[in-house]
């Protein structure tokens, strides 16, 4: 069930569902830090993120957890996407934090690249992690084996993400957590450079993994039918 919640309203209707006897539901921008506040209890996973993207009512209390960090890396795996270098994480919310946390816990270095450099110097300064302006974005990122936007450009209604690939190495893997549309701007051009790429749709569909476990004590699986189905 869909619930688009205007900011203001955000914790009184959380309040409101758990009351009414929602088991759960995930969170999506701009909600992520809101909802790490208003948990009760957090996950270790939240707690790095300090964003929370997945909430479980149980026994009149809200555990904020996030599985950004594991859709991300589930996704990568899915397509046969592994870093073998340092990553270019573009964007400072939510996503950003989560995928950043996912990163170093598998000992992949993280760079930090926002249009805002005060919230990149604050999420790099949190997560012990390199910090670069935006405007040099194109001309460091034949230093990074993986580039992740986890900002809002590309999807559909917003501009697009301006990123020049010329300096890529053959190997650079993109990765997008947007998922409307399927293929961003930044994917087709990646894709035009021979570039691996990695859609947003696969990381959506595996972070709702844990969540759906939690909420109904089943374990769904991530296969080609749910990928068909959520696509219509």
């Amino acid at each position: 069930m869909p619930l688009p919640v205007a900011p203001e309203n955000f914790s009184a209707v959380i309040r409101a569902l758990a009351a009414a006897g929602f088991a759960g539901l995930n969170v999506t921008l701009p909600h992520k830090e809101a909802a790490f506040t208003l948990a009760d209890e957090l996950t270790p996973a939240a707690e790095r993120a300090g964003a929370v993207n997945t909430l479980v009512f149980r026994g009149g209390r809200i555990l904020g957890d996030n599985t950004d960090g594991y859709g991300f890396m589930a996704n990568l795996r899915a397509h046969d996407a592994n870093p073998n270098g340092p990553a270019l994480i573009l964007g400072a919310g939510g996503a950003a934090r989560a995928i950043a946390a996912a990163l170093d816990a598998e000992d992949i270095p993280v760079a930090i690249c926002n249009r805002s450099q005060e919230r990149a110097e604050a999420l790099a300064r949190k997560l012990d992690l390199a910090c670069i302006p935006w405007d040099e974005r194109a001309e460091v990122l034949s230093g990074f084996s993986l580039l992740v936007n986890t900002t809002s450009l590309g999807m559909t209604g917003q501009p697009a993400l301006e990123m020049n690939l010329d300096t890529a190495w053959e190997e650079l893997i993109v990765a997008d957590v947007v998922y409307a549309p399927l293929e961003t701007p930044l994917l087709a051009a990646a894709r035009a450079k021979s570039l691996k790429t990695v859609e947003g749709l696969g990381m959506l569909l595996h972070q709702a993994v844990p969540g759906f476990a939690a909420w109904f004590g089943v374990t769904p699986e991530v296969d080609r039918e749910l990928y068909a189905i959520v696509q219509g």
